[in-house]
């Protein structure tokens, strides 16, 4: 009891560890990350847009309430400075002649409130710039245009953020499982996908990328070795009427690499299946990318699809994501090699074959007859 106990435990740690060690998560997450990149940090600020659209949500906010609340700190100080040395302020006792650069700046309370106002264009009348300083008209210039800068950027990211494709994509979703049976004759490998929104992806396209550690000849190591995987559907891998749940399909034939695979070995074998469907946005026009892989654990030999898709008596059709990933057991050769054996074999039952090396004699008849 205690060493099945212990097998079971094992087995299981050995699970979970190799269920981590994959690089395209479910949900398309890649998990990698760069070491020792001799590039400067500096190269990012570069192309700060991308930098920004690629933030998560958290340091984008952060970002966007510092760059407001620390523009608007940083001309207040300036407009304090001004009404400073212009001596504008209470504690220099100003006659009552003086005109101030800026109307009703008593401290840097005020003057902090006057920068938000014309940052902001908001403009209460209380506070406003004379004719009398041309430096405090040039900083009201300077903090305008500015001020719309910082606006349009910042704006500008976080609708591009909430407008990104990316989006759409969690929209789309893969079966839990691919599965391999007989279709059409041919062993084939078979995963399910569906859009769950009735607006198109225009120009779908769906193709994928067997990820493995190989060895060459030369006896290099390639870890992460990619090996084109090629889906179709019954009407072809492009240009896809993604209206409903569609099972597209990899034909396991002599090239592919699921070929020497066999029932028995694929939990045995180290891979990892990314699917991609790429296509553009019917309402946007961006392009999209969805993605999701698989292990040899989640590829069930001998098993299909459960139908999801029915006519209802209103002469609707209806889908039943219920049954999305449901999977039923079905009859499948343990191995593709044996698939074609047995094809072959009764193909050559069905033909007749001459023999080179049979020789057909005549025999004469004789009318003579011995007693």
């Amino acid at each position: 009891m205690f060493n099945y106990l212990r097998q079971r435990f094992t087995s299981r740690i050995r699970e979970r560890g190799r269920r981590r060690a994959r690089l395209v998560s479910k949900d398309g997450r890649c998990n990698i990350e760069f070491g020792n990149v001799e590039q400067s940090r500096f190269v990012f600020l570069i192309d700060i847009w991308t930098t920004i659209l690629d933030l998560r949500w958290r340091y984008k906010m952060t970002i966007f309430i510092s760059a407001f609340l620390g523009s608007w700190f940083l001309f207040g100080l300036l407009w304090y400075v001004v009404a400073y040395i212009h001596k504008d302020l209470p504690e220099f006792n100003p006659s009552i002649n003086h005109t101030p650069c800026v109307e009703n700046i008593n401290g840097l309370t005020s003057a902090f409130l006057f920068s938000l106002e014309t940052q902001v264009t908001i403009g209460y009348g209380f506070r406003c710039v004379t004719e009398q300083c041309a430096t405090a008209i040039f900083l009201l210039i300077f903090q305008s245009i500015l001020g719309v800068i910082i606006n349009s950027f910042m704006c500008g990211a976080i609708l591009a953020k909430i407008s990104r494709s990316k989006n759409r994509a969690k929209t789309i979703t893969f079966s839990k499982n691919a599965v391999i049976s007989k279709r059409g004759g041919k062993l084939c490998l078979l995963i399910r996908v569906a859009n769950l929104r009735k607006s198109l992806l225009i120009g779908s396209h769906i193709y994928g990328k067997l990820l493995k550690t190989t060895i060459t000849p030369e006896g290099e190591t390639i870890i992460l070795d990619q090996v084109n995987i090629e889906f179709v559907v019954d009407a072809g891998n492009e240009n896809l009427f993604f209206i409903s749940p569609l099972t597209i399909y990899h034909v396991i034939d002599k090239n592919s690499p699921f070929f020497h695979m066999a029932a028995e070995t694929i939990l045995q074998q180290d891979f990892e299946l990314v699917v991609f469907l790429d296509g553009t946005v019917e309402a946007t026009s961006a392009t999209c990318q969805v993605r999701t892989s698989y292990i040899p654990e989640e590829v069930l030999w001998g098993y299909r699809f459960a139908p999801i898709v029915s006519k209802t008596k209103e002469g609707k059709y209806r889908v039943d994501f219920q049954n999305f990933s449901k999977t039923v057991a079905v009859e499948t050769p343990h191995c593709a090699f044996c698939l074609y054996n047995e094809k072959e074999a009764k193909a050559k039952e069905k033909k007749g074959y001459d023999n080179p090396g049979f020789v057909l004699s005549e025999v004469s008849e004789t009318s003579d007859t011995k007693m």
